[in-house]
């Protein structure tokens, strides 16, 4: 009888175990959610819809390959970044201040700050647009006004962030569901699309220059030291089943914020290559069509929203601006941080990027209107694509690294793949800038000694890209980041369950409390 007893309590007890070992699981899961989707909301921002707009017009569904080839390598990469961020406590800006020499060191530093401010650019043209569209403001002046938008976005901040975050979020999200209402209606032929996202194809004037711009709209240089640094706002228990789950989690989710994207990404192309290539188009559409932009996109939503298409895509248009506006400013900062141990106010760091980025942005606004503003976008898309080697290098070096990650470190499997499409990236984006140039060089109407004095000053900077490129990929790393962790299961337990941090030894807990202000969505 004691025996029967005995294995009922037993049997009950299993059961328990097992239902709080699946409630711990997604327990476990939800403090890591919000790094990736913020993250995520750069793959949303206007470069993304003006390129997106553009290929599908241009291109109809030719390039939804890159798409999901991007997208792809993007979940690779920021799955990296973010492991690098759990494994050695520091981002990436943190690692190569570090690990390189003092001239690299500053180079690669520029070279992140660049790419912030050429992120800058789409939302600040985009946000002009939404305002010329709702309010009829003077593009150049809208461009002006960006910068007291963001100083108003940021002192909002102090009544509610993660409310005015999640506010962002929804009208970017009611803007991709628009996309998805619009696809419904105008029906995309199902296996055109298919033959466009499995199909590799470059053909046709304007092509590889419109795929550059899209992967540099996908994968943003600035992307990587964002994300390395937002994970370290997480407690993640020193052990090694803390770090894999930590790395395992934060995988999870950048895969359901990035599928989303990708699906937003698709509906966007389809909609703008279905519209544009219909035989019905009236002769207004197809002057649209032919120079499509931002500020005359609204129209592909008219089937769905009649009337307001223009006014709710504005609206949307604007909060997708702002939305890149916020990690833009947090990437700044961590990347001025790590590579300098400058810290800046938010607002001040924010105001700096901006100020730059509206320069050039006012100047092709008053000279080339909306035309002139959207070809903008797609050169700020096409150096972010070129800037890529200088962030992507550096973190798949550092990922498979034993001294800088330890039994961390990538798989096989993940180097291969990720150095193959780096490569692929990398090799696409030389062959573009050298025959672009040379064929630029050929037939432009300059006379020949200026050509010959911009062959002597181009031609050295590009060797010195490529150089650089083979410099960052072969050489060997000299410092050791990894510290060794212990496999102890109690620690990991009891930060688990919500432990304060401050109750438990610091040598267990990887947790930077200089990041744990960063305000996250819920």
């Amino acid at each position: 009888m004691a025996n029967l007893m005995q294995q009922q309590h037993q049997v009950m007890e299993t059961s328990s175990n097992h239902h709080e070992t699946q409630k711990s699981g997604w327990r476990k899961f939800l403090p890591y959610v919000g790094p990736g989707f913020l993250v995520s909301l750069a793959y949303l921002d206007p470069g993304n819809m003006e390129t997106d707009l553009q290929a599908g017009a241009n291109h109809r569904y030719e390039l939804l390959w890159i798409i999901l080839i991007g997208l792809i390598f993007a979940l690779i990469i920021q799955s990296l970044a973010a492991n690098l961020g759990v494994t050695t406590g520091k981002h990436l800006s943190e690692v190569c201040k570090v690990e390189y020499p003092l001239f690299v060191k500053y180079c690669l530093w520029i070279l992140a700050e660049v790419a912030v401010i050429a992120a800058d650019i789409p939302e600040v043209i985009g946000t002009a647009f939404a305002l010329n569209i709702l309010f009829n403001i003077p593009l150049w002046a809208g461009v002006l006004l960006t910068g007291c938008s963001t100083l108003l976005l940021l002192s909002l901040q102090r009544f509610g962030v993660r409310k005015l975050e999640l506010l962002i979020t929804i009208l970017v999200f009611v803007m991709a569901g628009c996309f998805f209402a619009e696809m419904s209606y105008v029906n995309p032929p199902v296996s055109d699309l298919l033959k466009g996202m499995f199909i590799p194809k470059l053909a046709g004037e304007g092509t590889v220059g419109d795929a550059i711009a899209l992967l540099g709209a996908l994968i943003m240089p600035h992307n990587l030291f964002l994300h390395s640094a937002l994970v370290l706002s997480r407690k993640v228990p020193s052990s090694v089943g803390g770090i894999n789950d930590a790395c395992r989690y934060f995988l999870y989710e950048s895969g359901i914020a990035l599928f989303v994207a990708f699906l937003i990404n698709v509906a966007m192309i389809s909609v703008s290559g279905t519209v544009c290539s219909a035989s019905d188009l009236s002769g207004d559409d197809v002057e649209r069509c032919n120079d499509l932009t931002l500020n005359s996109a609204s129209f592909l939503l008219k089937n769905v929203l009649g009337k307001s298409s223009s006014t709710i895509y504005a609206i949307a248009l604007l909060a997708s601006g702002q939305s890149s506006t916020i990690t833009g400013t947090y990437a700044g900062q961590y990347i001025m941080q790590g590579f300098l141990n400058i810290r800046m106010k938010r607002w001040k760091r924010n105001l700096m990027t901006r100020c730059i980025a509206i320069a050039p942005s006012l100047v092709v606004a008053i000279v080339g209107g909306s035309s002139g503003s959207s070809r903008l976008i797609i050169i700020a898309s096409m150096i972010l694509s070129f800037e890529l080697p200088f962030a992507l290098i550096p973190l798949l070096k550092f990922s498979s690294s034993s001294t800088k990650m330890g039994p961390h470190k990538n798989s096989m499997i993940i180097i291969t793949i990720s150095w193959i499409l780096g490569s692929g990236i990398i090799g696409i984006n030389v062959y573009y800038l050298s025959t672009s140039f040379v064929k630029w060089l050929i037939h432009s109407s300059l006379p020949k000694v200026a050509n010959v004095f911009i062959g002597i000053i181009v031609f050295p900077l590009m060797a010195f890209y490529i150089l650089s490129v083979i410099y960052l990929t072969f050489r060997k790393d000299t410092v050791e980041t990894f510290i060794e962790t212990k496999n102890d299961t109690v620690t990991q337990n009891q930060v688990e369950k919500g432990m304060d941090h401050g109750q438990l030894e610091l040598s267990h807990v990887p947790y930077r409390e200089d990041l744990a202000d960063i305000p996250l969505p819920e």
